[in-house]
């Protein structure tokens, strides 16, 4: 039997690292979803992943991340981890 649990952690970082931390993030591959918050928590936005989003799908999401990395000096990025646990 297979259940999923989420997890949710939390990182502080500067707009100029933002997109290079996203595209890491989607890269590690357990991901559920990625909100982009300013630094007062207001959401900017929201990135849904579902298995297989990768590649052409996401780049108008990263192309509008760019675009919010130009404007934003520091925010927040809050990411919902899933953890498999595999019991039988």
């Amino acid at each position: 039997m297979s259940s999923e649990k989420t997890r949710t952690e939390e990182m502080s970082l500067s707009g100029e690292d933002l997109v290079s931390t996203v595209k890491n993030l989607v890269h590690q591959g357990n991901i559920r979803r990625i909100t982009i918050q300013n630094k007062d928590g207001r959401t900017l936005l929201e990135i849904p992943l579902t298995l297989g989003v990768v590649g052409a799908l996401l780049l108008p999401t990263l192309a509008a991340l760019g675009a919010l990395a130009a404007i934003v000096t520091e925010c927040k990025i809050v990411v919902e981890r899933i953890d498999e646990d595999t019991t039988d």
